[in-house]
């Protein structure tokens, strides 16, 4: 085992080998233009694209037609959010999403909103689920889309968003949904799923940064987007701008790794993540698990460790790479607001920790982990005043603390 360990994989992902492998001919042989139809090194480009275009479609049961790349899934939530409001305005100016989304998804609400767009924000539950019920109150006869992400980027929790596909279907209004998080990791079916617009990107599975897409269905119904870059036509008019082939073979190759490994990748993740929340829980008292016990993605466990500070116990194991919220949000000192919708107080939102596990973690890694959260817990509480309170049966909720 060597250090330091990586287990932050919701951020991001280490390149596969593999991919690297597949991408390194279209930087110096392949290394055309996809657009260039004149000649052999732009038909050789166009054909890996095409390649790897059919490989993204394929691990979420979608045409090859219906995928359009962009730079990475935050551009495609904003090309989905932006291109279906001003491309069906004339239908309407109301749209649904919750308040656990990505904040790629909350924010460009929030700017559609103060450009006169309804947006309704749903509540979610203790376990950080959305109740289709609640999907159903909000919708009115303005309602153009509703956005539910598939797998939360915090805790891991898996949205039912088969149930929320039909609900929009029976009620011809587009569904788009985040699967950034799940694509590679959990089965995706836009069909099966009644998704309507989906984005994703290659980093968050092995494969390079900087290269994403988003599903765009052709009928039943068929979606229509305003671009939001204009330019030379790409991508159907939907999206302009010179293709990056290399990043767009690495992703298909990255799908075809995960179509194939995925079943068996899945139950080794969940053995190890049931290892690490087993090896602290059973050896530390109030730890907290946040999010639904069983409906989230194999390899995330998200805990708060009562009376200790999250960015303190990042601090003390500057070995082992971890996030005490999600990496867009982590330059901030503020309280994760997905655990705060969740009914999470501030004080364990702050004593958060995300364990992302993926392919190349080991055993031996999660065992060292498991040795050193705890050495680390048990240290800092060492050092607290409050958690010395607590032990000896205050209750701090009723302590008045007095001002100098």
């Amino acid at each position: 085992m060597k250090l330091p360990i990586y287990m932050d994989n919701h951020s991001t992902t280490r390149v596969d080998p593999r991919v690297v492998d597949a991408m390194l001919p279209y930087f110096t042989v392949h290394f055309g233009n996809a657009a260039s139809r004149n000649h052999s090194f732009g038909w050789d480009a166009d054909k890996g694209v095409e390649a790897a275009r059919e490989k993204v479609a394929k691990i979420i049961a979608a045409d090859s037609r219906e995928i359009i790349f962009t730079s990475g899934a935050t551009e495609s939530n904003n090309l989905a959010l932006k291109g279906v409001v001003e491309m069906y305005a004339e239908k309407g100016n109301h749209i649904i999403t919750q308040v656990t989304e990505h904040r790629s998804v909350l924010d460009t609400a929030k700017r559609l909103e103060k450009a006169g767009i309804n947006v309704t924000f749903l509540p979610v539950d203790k376990d950080g689920v959305v109740n289709p019920d609640d999907v159903i109150k909000a919708i009115t006869d303005k309602t153009i889309l509703i956005s539910i992400m598939l797998v939360n980027n915090e805790i891991g929790v898996i949205q039912p968003v088969t149930e929320i596909g039909e609900i929009a279907k029976d009620r011809g209004i587009l569904f788009h949904c985040d699967a950034t998080q799940a694509v590679g990791k959990v089965r995706v079916d836009v069909d099966m799923m009644g998704i309507d617009l989906l984005s994703f990107t290659a980093h968050k599975f092995y494969g390079p940064k900087g290269i994403g897409a988003l599903y765009m269905r052709k009928k039943n119904p068929r979606v229509r987007l305003s671009p939001m870059i204009d330019g030379g036509g790409h991508e159907r008019g939907v999206r302009s701008g010179t293709l990056n082939v290399p990043g767009i073979v690495g992703f298909g190759k990255a799908c075809e790794i995960a179509e194939d490994e995925m079943a068996d990748e899945s139950e080794r993740l969940v053995k190890l993540r049931e290892r690490l929340r087993l090896g602290i829980m059973n050896s530390l008292e109030e730890v907290y698990l946040n999010g639904h016990p069983s409906r989230r993605m194999p390899g995330n466990l998200n805990l708060s460790f009562a009376y200790v500070e999250g960015e303190s116990m990042l601090m003390g194991l500057k070995e082992i790479a971890l996030s005490s919220g999600s990496a867009c949000t982590s330059a901030t000192l503020e309280p994760s607001y997905v655990l705060s919708a969740l009914g999470v107080s501030a004080e364990l939102a702050h004593s958060s920790i995300r364990f992302g596990l993926g392919r190349f973690n080991t055993e031996e890694e999660v065992d060292y982990v498991i040795k050193r959260v705890i050495e680390t817990v048990n240290r800092l509480r060492d050092m607290s005043p409050l958690y010395e309170m607590a032990k000896e049966g205050i209750n701090l909720k009723d302590v008045s603390w007095k001002k100098d």
